[in-house]
This record gives structure tokens, sequence and C-alpha cells, in this order.
């Protein structure tokens, strides 16, 4: 028996062109899934209305806008974003950007600082100029977070297993970059099945693709979720 729980560790990505297409989605895969995230593309074609709709469909949403701008801009974003009554938004993981934010929030908004995107790897990063590779930037910017009060953080499921001995038990750590075993990469670089990425502590996985472009996308999302209760 799937619990309620179990359920909800799976995101859908409703990485679409618009609220239309995002709601058919959502009908089609019905109480399979109970977690869905907003991004930035369909955020701007409607995406936060969605959002109110589906919360009063008891769903949970994340809203992946990604916020990262001077401190008092970003705190009164958080601070309209809260208004929705979500329950996630993601900001990157720069110490000013996570201050404010995090006055922003308040006491019900939790905050996910993105560490390094899933689509870099080491060579992307020192073609931006970083002076980190991956592991030692996901670890820095993972410890800043928690000194932030941030309640969870964005990473790849390569580094899950090194980031939760680094942060402790506490942290929400939520990971896209998952793949069914066979299912294609697309842009991402650093990835794990869904039961290997919850054996490595994830507590969230947010898969797109592989289940809003499948022949069947509920099946697809039953597939994972079982998988997900399998790694108990």
């Amino acid at each position: 028996m799937i619990s309620q729980a179990e359920r909800d560790r799976l995101i859908v990505a409703l990485d679409v062109e618009d609220v239309a297409t995002a709601r058919a989605l959502t009908q089609k895969l019905g109480e399979t899934v109970t977690f869905y995230k907003i991004g930035l593309e369909l955020a701007y074609a409607g995406g936060l209305e969605l959002a109110r709709e589906l919360k009063a469909q008891g769903k949970k949403i994340f809203i992946d806008l990604k916020l990262h701008d001077i401190g008092a801009t970003v705190e009164r974003a958080t601070r309209q974003i809260a208004r929705l009554d979500v329950d996630f938004l993601t900001v990157h993981a720069y110490p000013q950007t996570m201050t404010a934010a995090r006055i922003g929030a308040g006491a019900k908004l939790k905050l996910l600082a993105v560490t390094v995107m899933t689509s870099y790897d080491d060579a992307d990063l020192e073609a931006a100029g970083y002076a980190f590779g991956v592991e030692a930037l996901v670890t820095r910017r993972a410890l800043q977070a928690r000194a932030a009060n941030i309640d969870g953080l964005i990473l790849s499921p390569l580094e899950l297993a090194a980031i939760r001995a680094c942060v402790g038990p506490d942290m929400l750590l939520v990971t896209p970059g998952v793949r069914p075993a066979g299912a294609e990469l697309g842009d991402q670089k650093r990835v794990l099945t869904p039961a290997q990425a919850i054996a490595a502590t994830a507590n969230y996985i947010v898969v797109g693709r592989p289940i809003t472009r499948a022949q069947d996308p509920r099946a697809a999302a039953a597939l994972i979720v079982e998988e997900i209760a399998s790694a108990r």
C-alpha cells in the first residue's frame, strides 16, 4: 500500500507552454500525483493562477522561479509568492538572496536554495568564471543555506549523500535530474533513477518529461511512485 507521504515525494514538473496544456495534464494524472512544480515558462503564461486552482483541489505546489536580485526586490517578491499559499519556492543560493527571501517568506512558505544547476558540470562552471568545481561549490552553498535558515536545497542526485552528511537530517533535499532507467537524459548531466535518489536521502524528486511526454502520463507517474515506495 502506497502512503500519501510516499506519493507526495514525487513532484511533477509542469514544464509546458500554457495553462490549458498544464490543466489537461493534471486531469490525466488525477490522484496519482499530489505535488506539482510550476516553473518560469508556465508562470509567465498564467501559471500562478493555476497554482491557486490546484491548491483549491488539495494539491501541493512548488513555484520554481529561482529568484536572484538585490535583497529588497527578492524580499518583496518572496512575500508576494507567500500570499499564494503555495508550499515551496526556489531562490538562488547566494547569501544576500537567501537572507532577503527568508525575511519575505514568513513562517509557512518553505524556501529551497538552488546550489548548482543540474545541467552544469565542472567545465560549465569554469567557463562561467567560478573558482570551484561542482562538488566544492554545492558544499559551500549548502552550508551557506543552512546558516541562512533555508528549509532545503535543490541539488543533483549525485550530490545527495555527501550533502546530507554535511547538512544533517533536517534540511529538505529536492532533486531534479531524476530519470527512470532507460529514459532520455535531455539537458540533464548529473542523474540517478528515482529509487537511487530516494536511497541517497532525497526527500523529494522532480520529474518532468518522462511523465509529461509519456504516451500514458498517469501510468508513467504510477510506476515512479511505486519505485519511490520500493526504496523505503
